[in-house]
């Protein structure tokens, strides 16, 4: 992430118009995110389309890309952002809102080359501190998912090791089939 401006408050750094990519407010700074490049567009697509098939028919959860999500005095974009379905945010209508202010029950961030892993490491221990019960940390390079779980256990795997996932979804997936998804 590049560092574009000091942040005044956090309600000031809301009222910013959106920009892509995305800005987000850590720590009472202004960071944008890097523009996601093949790799990284790859596997974001297909975990939110693979997590979205096994999850939304049964209305457990939903996967978002790029989902702004304001928690804990920070404005991050996770990669991709669950939420059990009845953590969704709703209009009384019914339909989701457009802000998000709670974090994540699952949060998955893809390292970007020339990305600093610990501030996205960061970002998921932010996420956990306030009450995100997963994180993934996925490093195409390294081919390994750090995984950071809901007491700020972290666990590295690689190669045919099963990933965690939420309890209620029914979905294995090991480290070496999410990096098979890079070849086509």
């Amino acid at each position: 992430m590049n560092t574009v401006a000091r942040a005044q408050t956090l309600e000031e750094f809301l009222e910013l118009p959106e920009t892509k990519p995305a800005l987000e407010f850590i720590r009472g700074e202004i960071d944008q995110k890097l523009m996601p490049q093949g790799e990284h567009s790859r596997l974001q697509g297909k975990l939110c389309e693979l997590i979205n098939q096994v999850v939304e028919p049964k209305k457990l959860a939903y996967a978002f890309p790029e989902l702004r999500c304001t928690f804990g005095g920070n404005s991050i974009v996770p990669d991709v952002a669950v939420f059990r379905w009845d953590r969704i945010p709703r209009q009384p209508s019914g339909r989701v809102v457009n802000r998000f202010n709670s974090p994540p029950d699952w949060s998955i961030e893809i390292l970007s080359p020339d990305q600093s892993q610990t501030k996205v490491l960061g970002h998921l221990l932010h996420c956990s501190e306030h009450g995100t019960e997963l994180g993934w940390l996925i490093d195409p390079e390294e081919e390994s998912i750090l995984v950071v779980f809901s007491e700020q256990r972290v666990r590295l795997l690689h190669g045919d090791v099963s990933l965690p996932v939420l309890p209620e979804v029914e979905l294995v997936l090991t480290v070496k089939e999410v990096f098979s998804w890079l070849t086509f």
